[in-house]
């Protein structure tokens, strides 16, 4: 261990000071009250200002993002973020501004949500948006309580029920159970693809809606979606849309017409926009014409959502324009098949054909494992990628394969990343099947290695302990 990599408190030293106060020239304040008094002295480190800079510089650089390098993580789109839409959203006149300030002193912020209704509505084929939702999860919330509100304004109370495929985004059935409605899962044939056969039976006056991702998390484009969407609304449902893959699809097909009434989108992944650590993020709802009405009766935040997220959104559609955001889909769709590809005769692909922005291999072809030798696993794999500078793929999701590896490189990436990503994978596929034990340990030269996990979660450790 490094000597800055210690935590604060081990670089305290009692007597150490990192600042310099002069003497007090004003009254004493008023005593505080017993009752607001702490009842022992705050323990804090003592270290001087060089050690403070130090320290937390160190810190600084051991995070990883997709400034410091390629971040393949799959279902999130985490792409690089042009740095212009930064500086746009940080301008006074924007950046200044106060949410209780009057609609009529803001013309320029209004025109901002007005144009952006635009953009989103040509892109997507909805009809109208609201901005209010902070984050993904919120907009899943907000449409379906969208769809809930629909079905009750027409006297149809029976409607409780909400269709989910076996290979959707873990908030679905979690905001669909949330909402109050039940789950109801639909399986995948074994081609990724909803079973249409296997969703006629459920589909009855009791099902609200259906929720799914198109492209879906195995990264495949469901070939089915008009059948789906006639399938649903004959029987009475709404078709939810997850916009947390839309970004392959941008300029190229729009959920509105594939027959979607209600759709999220991820302002903080599709349109650029940094997350990740809890956020600022933005899932603006869009819905069909039919619903606007709905629309408009919902209050899911205090104003108007995340206005910077929605401002670098924003810049980030103006500065492509129509041509170059279609292009965003097609360059992502291409180095997703291009790594694909170039790495399947290494690693098992369990569905065969081209994938859209992303795609997920089942582990290793040859895992190395042998008599008294355990193979390499998904989490090894993982593990090794930080000792050669790249962060992990999403591992072990979607459920529906043992040791799945979702892999989404996204069109920010250039060739030469893309090629030495591909030069890592398969050096450490050829690890894995020689000794599988240096996967095991891996990583090697982090700062620590592999930490218990499980006691982690189970067992945190939330501030400094002087037995540590």
């Amino acid at each position: 261990m490094k000597y800055y990599d210690k935590l604060i408190f081990e670089l305290s030293r009692e007597g150490r000071c990192g600042f310099s106060l002069p003497q007090n020239r004003y009254p004493a304040a008023p005593e505080l009250p017993a009752a607001v008094k702490r009842s022992s002295a705050l323990n804090l480190p003592e270290v001087s200002e060089p050690d403070v800079v130090r320290h937390y510089t160190n810190l600084s650089q051991m995070n990883f993002g997709v400034d410091t390098g390629f971040y393949p993580l799959g279902s999130c789109t985490m792409k690089y973020n042009p740095k212009i839409n930064e500086e746009i959203s940080s301008l006074p006149g924007f950046a200044s501004q106060h949410p209780l300030v009057e609609d009529a002193l803001v013309p320029g912020v209004r025109k901002v949500y007005e144009k952006m209704n635009e953009a989103l509505g040509a892109i997507t084929g909805m009809h109208a948006f609201t901005f209010a939702p902070c984050a993904g999860a919120h907009g899943e919330l907000t449409g379906l309580m969208i769809m809930r509100q629909y079905h009750m304004s027409r006297g149809d109370m029976a409607r409780t029920k909400v269709i989910v495929p076996d290979s959707a985004h873990g908030t679905n059935p979690a905001s669909a159970a949330v909402c109050g409605l039940q789950v109801v899962q639909v399986k995948s044939l074994e081609n990724g693809r909803i079973d249409v056969e296997a969703l006629k039976p459920l589909l009855g006056p009791d099902i609200a809606g259906i929720m799914m991702t198109n492209p879906n998390t195995l990264g495949l484009f469901e070939t089915q979606i008009k059948e789906i969407a006639s399938l649903v609304h004959g029987a009475g449902g709404l078709l939810y849309y997850d916009g947390a893959n839309m970004n392959p699809l941008m300029g190229v097909v729009r959920p509105g017409d594939m027959g979607f009434d209600i759709m999220h989108l991820n302002l903080h992944k599709t349109f650029s926009t940094p997350h990740g650590g809890g956020g600022p993020g933005s899932g603006p709802v869009g819905v069909a014409k039919h619903l606007e009405g709905c629309l408009k009766q919902l209050r899911v935040s205090g104003f108007h959502g995340n206005f910077g997220v929605i401002l670098k959104a924003y810049a980030y559609i103006l500065s492509l324009g129509k041509d170059h955001l279609k292009k965003v889909g097609q360059y992502s769709v291409l180095g997703a098949n291009y790594i694909k590809e170039c790495l399947k005769d290494v690693y098992k692909l369990p569905i065969e054909g081209v994938c859209k922005h992303e795609f997920v291999f089942d582990g290793l072809i040859n895992d190395g494992a042998r008599e008294g030798v355990p193979g390499a696993t998904t989490l090894d794999v993982a593990k090794r990628l930080l000792d050669y500078g790249f962060h992990a793929p999403t591992i072990y999701f979607p459920l529906l394969f043992h040791q799945a590896l979702m892999i989404e490189p996204t069109e920010t990436e250039s060739k030469d990343t893309l090629d030495a990503f591909i030069e890592v994978m398969r050096k450490i596929a050829a690890e894995a099947a020689e000794d599988p034990n240096i996967l095991h340990e891996a990583p090697h030269n982090t700062p620590i290695s592999r930490p218990d996990e499980t006691a982690a979660a189970r067992n945190p450790i939330l501030k400094f302990q002087d037995t540590l």
